[in-house]
């Protein structure tokens, strides 16, 4: 458990405001943050990707890294420049801190999200995740489809319909030091704008990296709010067979 009564004062909490003119990732508005520890790209802005001390932690070591200087809402919108960037502004503030570090980001205020403006969060925890520590290599998925050394799969454990993984096809125990994080970030993008087409609505997320025997992405679509079933015995409903999901995220363009 993480006790952080701080964070039910930040901005948004309650519901995000959708205002450039008030975003503090917005370029321009680089003193509304809190201390930079690492800014990446250059262009107008004078940089695409920063990386700043989180204003409310949630933990002791909480930092934001903000996806590009323009008002980009939505993770699946972003261009692969600037999500490459991200995943090396992970692993640099990563090797430059040291620690257990856990990327994890939060779109929509559904799946926690207080800020419109894409962005990421780095966690540094004191032991490694417990949800990493009782995973036994690779949880298993239907496959969808493979590209660039990356599978692409559909849980066949879900917590949520559409739940996906990203991971190397070859073994490969850290992301946070693999030349394919960046590719991973850009499929999840990708896979982002393929449920846009299944489902025909953009939807709320979360992805969290989890190193460990085998590192991969996971992406979990917020689709439904977790109820008495799930929270209090554990037992995930969904409503589609992750072999379906598998192929109809494959066949979607």
């Amino acid at each position: 458990m993480a006790f952080a009564p701080a964070r039910a004062t930040r901005p948004g909490a309650h519901g995000a405001v959708d205002n450039p003119d008030l975003c503090p990732f917005c370029v321009g508005h680089e003193h509304d943050t809190a201390v930079e520890r690492l800014r990446l790209g250059d262009g107008p802005a004078g940089w695409d990707v920063r990386v700043v001390d989180n204003l409310y932690p949630a933990l002791r070591h909480h930092e934001v890294v903000v996806h590009g200087w323009e008002h980009r809402t939505r993770f699946a919108e972003l261009p692969d420049e600037t999500l490459n960037r991200v995943a090396a502004a992970w692993q640099r503030r990563a090797s430059d801190a040291g620690g257990t570090v856990f990327p994890y980001v939060n779109e929509g205020l559904t799946a926690g999200s207080s800020q419109t403006h894409s962005h990421s969060q780095l966690a540094w925890l004191p032991t490694p995740p417990p949800a990493v520590l009782v995973e036994r290599g690779l949880p298993t998925v239907e496959r969808a489809f493979e590209r660039d050394g990356l599978v692409v799969g559909a849980a066949t454990s879900p917590r949520s319909d559409y739940e996906l993984q990203i991971a190397p096809a070859n073994w490969e125990p850290e992301g946070l030091r693999s030349d394919l994080l960046g590719p991973a970030l850009c499929l999840a993008a990708e896979c982002l704008r393929r449920l846009d087409t299944i489902l025909g609505r953009a939807v709320p997320f979360n992805i969290w990296l989890h190193e460990g025997s085998r590192w991969h992405l996971e992406l979990v679509p917020r689709l439904t709010t977790p109820a008495g079933l799930e929270l209090g015995a554990g037992v995930w409903t969904v409503t589609v067979d992750p072999v379906d999901a598998a192929r109809r995220l494959r066949d979607a363009t």
